[in-house]
């Protein structure tokens, strides 16, 4: 089930909703939880108890930390601590990897071992680094191990977050899973935080969506130049807009259940650096890799060497991360080299350049970036990153143009939508209306609702709906 279905807008949520605000608060997290198995067992039921199971480990791991660091044991709660990151890094291993490590086996020793050919289990990168994290938190001693198996369970199991982040630490959210207080402040800004994320996804990034889809079909060594850019142009929108509308729409339902999550995406289009745009892009992702890699390594305190040390492995594994296949392990590759440069090499004579080519400079290499992400055959990614560079054969053709002239204005909408100026003129609007005017209220209205019939209406006749990160 996604967000971005008639099923989850007008039967899945409601019920939740009714449910969870009828009942007593003392059964508000039972409703949320229960309603959270069921919203995940949808698409895959037996990996349900891959969940309970994982949840039931690491909050009984959780209380024996807790309980070892009280009695100043700190060989023990640091042993139990590495049982929890072994186990969550096994299971994550071995669903998502096995069949990758044992293809690359056979690739090389030139072996015929069987492919297990386990269907990965949805969310499992985000679910399993929540729960790490909830244990290393606790043998630092920066949290409380949870009391209660629930509370713990519906923190691992939120259905806003479960399936594609934001990554929310059991840190930032542990006092709102005991007591939190629902608001109608509250819930009203989480409906409009959620019909904008639904507005991106189902507007925006399924729309351009279909123009990746149409030129990455084409054959990639003979593609023109402005074609492939063309191309790259429309898969960087659509996976900006895919995600951080999904993200836009967790961070939406979570207030509506009284959830204050931390924000995932900073307009990272706008980025004048690659270091820039990394701490706007899936910034819960990047600081997870921060707090519990890169700093624990040693971060930048070691001196150079072992500070680009430090960041290769970080990257390395945000690759890996991302998905079981060569082309994310060079994408990550690829960012390590690009951050290493920049920090050590040319990073300070970038800073001298007109902000534009510094914003034209960090978008030129992300574009490059994601068309190394895009395909899962490197081979096919080179090819089609050739083309960009005339490798395929001249510069425009009659294709180029007829796609410019049935996309120019999604195109437009597109440039403006990533940067801030949206926001700014909203704020302008609020600004001359006032705040709680009834003429701000009625374009608000119209706005929102604006968006979520267009939404609705694109969705009863869509056949085109990927949620690009549910892969992840």
């Amino acid at each position: 089930m996604v967000f971005s279905s008639l099923l989850f807008l007008f039967r899945f949520l409601p019920a939740v909703l009714i449910l969870y605000y009828v009942s007593p608060v003392k059964f508000r997290n039972i409703i949320l939880f229960l309603f959270s198995l069921f919203f995940y067992a949808w698409g895959e039921p037996k990996y349900v108890f891959l969940m309970l199971c994982s949840i039931t480990i690491d909050y009984i791991i959780g209380k024996k930390i807790e309980k070892s660091n009280m009695e100043n044991q700190k060989g023990q709660a640091r042993g139990w601590m590495m049982a929890s990151v072994i186990y969550n890094l096994s299971v994550l291993g071995f669903f998502k990897y096995a069949d990758f490590l044992i293809g690359s086996v056979n690739g090389i020793l030139g072996t015929s071992m069987p492919l297990p050919g386990i269907p990965l289990p949805i969310g499992i990168s985000f679910f399993t680094f929540q729960t790490m994290s909830y244990t290393i938190d606790v043998y630092r001693g920066v949290t409380q191990a949870q009391k209660s198996w629930l509370n713990y369970g519906t923190y691992v199991s939120m259905f806003p977050q479960l399936i594609a982040g934001p990554i929310v630490q059991y840190k930032t959210i542990a006092s709102q899973l005991r007591e939190r207080k629902e608001s109608t402040e509250d819930f009203v800004s989480g409906i409009h935080r959620f019909m904008i994320g639904a507005g991106k996804k189902v507007l925006l990034a399924n729309n351009i969506g279909v123009l990746w889809d149409t030129v990455s079909s084409m054959p990639a060594g003979s593609l023109p130049v402005a074609t492939a850019w063309l191309g790259a142009a429309a898969y960087t929108f659509q996976i900006y807009f895919d995600f951080s509308g999904y993200s836009d729409m967790a961070i939406g339902l979570g207030r509506m259940f009284g959830f204050h999550f931390l924000e995932n995406f900073n307009y990272p289009y706008v980025s004048k650096s690659i270091t820039e745009f990394w701490r706007r892009w899936h910034i819960s992702l990047g600081s997870w890799f921060r707090e519990y890699v890169y700093i624990p390594l040693g971060g930048n305190r070691m001196g150079v060497l072992k500070q680009i040390r430090n960041i290769a492995i970080v990257w390395m594994l945000t690759g890996i991360w991302h998905g079981a296949s060569w082309n994310f392990v060079l994408w990550g590759v690829y960012y390590g080299i690009l951050l290493i440069l920049e920090k050590f090499v040319f990073g300070k004579y970038l800073k001298k350049l007109p902000a534009a080519a510094q914003v034209v400079y960090a978008i030129f290499f992300v574009m490059i970036g994601w068309m190394i992400f895009a395909f899962d055959r490197m081979g096919a990614g080179m090819i089609y990153i050739g083309s960009m560079f005339g490798a395929g054969g001249g510069f425009a053709d009659s294709t180029t143009i007829y796609l410019l002239y049935n996309y120019a204005v999604l195109l437009a909408v597109l440039i403006l939508g990533v940067t801030e100026l949206p926001g700014k003129i909203a704020g302008y609007v609020i600004q001359k209306t006032g705040e709680a005017s009834w003429i701000n209220t009625v374009i608000r209205c119209a706005f929102y609702g604006g968006i979520f019939l267009l939404s609705v209406a694109y969705l009863v006749d869509a056949s085109y709906n990927p949620f690009l990160y549910f892969r992840f």
